[in-house]
Formats: structure tokens, C-alpha cells, sequence
């Protein structure tokens, strides 16, 4: 499917961070719904409508990591990309729970994200390599 056929959902809190994913991935070619907050998505967000997320794991209320569980029940686990600003262990250990997984920190390189996107995206069967073998990135 071309790039601007697959939506990528972002769900940031940091507004400014935010549209700032907006335009990456908008200049690349792909279509983007932001939202603010899990809450926000589960409310707006149609089910299985994205092709990947970028999820940050710190979020008000509801977290990254329970927005994943929540849709990994109801879904099956999403094409996701996890954010951080934080680099603490107990950050990776739930991050290597979560099979596929992407955790990527902030500030992120533009280059390392759009590979990390078109990565999930082959996982998730929306490419020529999809279902090869499953890695962690952590940078």
C-alpha cells in the first residue's frame, strides 16, 4: 500500500511535539491523525484504522502502555512505535514485554523514526517483508 494510503496514528501529549510528527510524516508521505491523550483516541480513533501508531509511553491518565494493552484485547496488538524522554530500565522491561516492539527516546532522529514506521509497517503485513523476524530497537 503507497505511504499515503496508510494512516499513521500519533498519540502525544506534548502538543508542539506533536505537529511536529505531523509534518515528518506528512512531508513523507503518509496521512496522520494526532490525538492528544489515550482517552482522546479511544473516543475518536476507529478500531484497526491505522497502519502503525507512535505512542508515547508517559501520558496523562490513561499510559502508552495501557493504551496497547487495551487495544491488543480488544484488537489485537497494534503496529506500534513507542516514545520516551525517559531512559530507566523499568521503562525497557515493559517495553520488552510487548512483542515487535519499537521504543524509540526523545529527542528522536527523523531518520530513525521513518525506519522505525516503515519497520512496523512491514511487520504488520502492509509491505514485501512482513512477518520476517521480530527485533527490539532502543535508541
Amino acid at each position: 500500500m503507497p505511504a499515503s494510503e496508510q494512516t499513521i496514528a500519533i498519540v502525544e501529549d506534548d502538543a508542539s511535539f506533536n505537529r511536529a510528527l505531523v509534518r515528518l510524516l506528512n512531508a513523507s508521505g503518509f496521512a496522520t491523525q494526532a490525538f492528544a491523550s489515550a482517552e482522546e483516541f479511544l473516543a475518536r480513533a476507529k478500531p484497526n484504522s491505522h497502519a502503525c501508531m507512535i505512542l508515547d509511553i508517559h501520558l496523562p491518565g490513561i499510559s502508552g502502555f495501557e493504551l496497547f494493552d487495551r487495544l491488543s484485547v480488544d484488537h489485537g496488538p497494534p503496529p506500534v512505535i513507542f516514545i520516551t524522554a525517559e531512559d530507566v530500565e523499568t521503562v525497557r522491561q515493559e517495553a520488552s514485554r510487548i512483542s515487535g516492539k519499537i521504543c524509540l527516546r526523545k529527542p528522536l532522529v527523523a531518520d530513525e523514526l521513518l525506519g522505525a514506521v516503515h519497520e512496523q509497517l512491514r511487520r504488520g503485513g502492509s509491505g514485501p517483508e512482513s512477518g520476517e523476524g521480530e527485533s527490539e530497537t532502543w535508541n
